[in-house]
């Protein structure tokens, strides 16, 4: 039996934990909200009505692919290929590569920013093993231009970070959404945790300060882990309709 990732991966250890799992879902939502193609989803109108369930069926699915058969994962990255090829046909234009890249792009970012946060720094090693398992999510699903290698990656990743993003209409109202649909509360930690793993860029655009107010709960929290209090935490920030879904994460065996 094949997996898209092999069992031994730090890939399937980075997404095998909820914790790492959301606060790359946290982080990619401030970016996604900067990106000059945020436009798209705003156009099938399933992004305002639900923002944070729609970013979040995005890392789902990917959780999914990672832990998936080969060609199970194949199944899911093409059904993913198929619903982007009907919303440009509905639009009459096609989704920008550099677009596409960009969410790759997102996804390979968070999950080494949010691992660092939460665990301990990767290797050089580790950080090329993340590149190439989204690098093959990626030339399955036909993105053009990826860099061959994670050094590459990273000039690419900040020439991408200086072009595509920027601080518009959508943005600000998105993270208005975001606010209504988590409340006050919830909302100060999605925020506070986003500045922890976000790039400077992002934290420029948005006007968050670099410093973080849970970086001092941070140890807390790791030592809640410990007593397995986590979970008493993580109920009092999730909302309860996405609770289940947390739970139904996969997890790294």
């Amino acid at each position: 039996m094949q997996f898209f990732v092999e069992k031994k991966s730090i890939v399937r250890k980075i997404w095998g934990k909820p914790d790492t799992v959301l606060l790359i879902f946290a982080g990619a939502a401030a970016e996604f909200a900067l990106n000059k193609a945020v436009d798209w989803l705003y156009f099938t109108g399933m992004l305002p009505a639900d923002p944070i369930g729609r970013l979040f069926s995005t890392v789902s699915y990917a959780g999914k692919i990672i832990f998936s058969e080969q060609e199970d994962a194949f199944k899911t990255i093409d059904s993913i290929t198929a619903i982007h090829a009907g919303v440009e046909n509905k639009r009459g234009k096609s989704i920008p590569d550099w677009a596409y890249r960009d969410v790759l792009y997102m996804l390979m970012h968070y999950s080494i920013s949010s691992f660092e946060v939460l665990e301990r720094k990767l290797t050089t090693a580790e950080k090329d093993e993340v590149y190439n398992v989204f690098y093959r999510f990626g030339s399955r699903m036909n993105i053009t231009e990826l860099p061959s290698t994670y050094n590459e990656w990273l000039h690419s990743r900040a020439n991408h970070l200086e072009k595509d993003l920027v601080l518009s209409d959508y943005s600000l109202d998105l993270f208005k959404q975001y606010k209504k649909h988590l409340g006050t509360f919830r909302y100060y930690i999605f925020v506070e945790s986003q500045k922890m793993v976000v790039p400077p860029k992002v934290l420029q655009l948005l006007g968050f300060p670099t410093f973080s107010s849970l970086s001092i709960l941070l140890p807390l929290y790791k030592f809640s882990r410990l007593l397995r209090l986590d979970g008493f935490i993580k109920s009092m920030i999730l909302p309860r309709k996405y609770k289940a879904e947390i739970k139904a994460l996969p997890k790294d065996v």
